[in-house]
């Protein structure tokens, strides 16, 4: 089956994620004579390709090995060394990740500091270009969106949980909209858990009442309409894929598949199967040549004529 790409950040407009990678990125190729010792003033992040590197962070041990992913923040003492015989190979990148430019991303969240990355099968060979590619003295835009996959695998992957103690860097609508994006992202990233949308609400720094019709003033939801929107989205990806009704229902937690598809009928305005004949017919329609508002008169022209033979 097709992986869902749900995570964290999945409910984070892509406009509002602002990345900046403050130099071109590092090829890490040490023997057993290297050795560093520093500060970076901006985030860093290290992933292995061979052999292993040793670092003390702060103090604290660690080994990375091919498809470790670590983020070093910035203001970390770290040491590095290399313990050889074999060369030490990755890259390492710095940057800074911010909302709309104002908000650092990564102080908002609690994260692993070291990770396997679980894609790493995929990811490795990405890695591999970005080294390889990577200009000497400067970023190109490919390696600036390259890079940006590679940190939204790490994140994915190094997540725990955003921090109920981290500083909102402003009053008023800046803080607010920070925190309806905290709740709106613990939902998308779980939309199948009971509760997820009254722990969102609970999690944010506000009176109850206050954020609800905040959220549903910015996303246009109440959170628990959210939810549902975001179990559907779900539900959608299974349905084409293939899973049967049934099978949809039980991953998606209803214990009743005829309530599961009037639920996903009220939210999408089809039922299940409704939902496969308009996905079957834009597959093989050959309606994906037509513009989206031809596209819509055509497929309301072959509803009205009810199926062939």
């Amino acid at each position: 089956m097709d992986e869902i790409e749900g995570g964290i950040l999945a409910a984070i407009p892509a406009s509002a994620l602002v990345l900046s990678l403050t130099r071109s990125a590092i090829k890490m190729e040490h023997s057993s004579t290297w050795s560093i010792d520093k500060e970076n003033p901006v985030d860093d992040l290290v992933i292995c390709l061979s052999g292993s590197g040793r670092y003390l962070i702060d103090g604290a041990p660690r080994l990375m090995q091919p498809g470790d992913a670590m983020l070093i923040a910035r203001g970390q003492r770290f040491q590095g060394w290399n313990e050889g015989p074999e060369i030490y190979r990755g890259v390492a990148q710095h940057f800074t990740l911010s909302l709309h430019g104002r908000h650092d991303l990564l102080t908002q969240m609690e994260l692993r500091p070291q990770v396997r990355l679980s894609r790493w099968s995929l990811l490795e060979p990405m890695v591999r270009h970005y080294r390889q590619s990577a200009p000497p003295a400067s970023v190109t835009l490919g390696q600036h969106h390259l890079f940006m996959v590679l940190l939204i695998a790490f994140i994915e992957d190094a997540f725990i949980r955003w921090r109920r103690d981290a500083a909102y860097p402003m009053a008023g609508t800046d803080a607010m909209d920070l925190a309806v994006m905290k709740a709106a992202t613990m939902i998308a990233a779980n939309p199948v858990a009971e509760g997820i949308a009254a722990q969102a609400v609970e999690a944010a720094p506000y009176n109850a009442d206050y954020f609800l019709r905040e959220f549903q003033k910015r996303i246009g939801l109440t959170p628990r309409k959210y939810q549902e929107q975001q179990r559907m989205e779900r539900a959608m990806h299974h349905l084409e894929a293939g899973m049967s009704v049934g099978a949809t229902a039980a991953e998606l937690g209803y214990a009743d598949p005829y309530y599961f598809s009037r639920m996903f009928k009220r939210v999408t305005g089809l039922s299940p199967r409704d939902h496969m004949r308009r996905v079957e017919r834009s597959r093989h329609g050959r309606l994906l040549a037509l513009d989206e508002p031809d596209q819509a008169a055509r497929l309301a022209a072959m509803a009205k004529a009810g199926p062939a033979g």
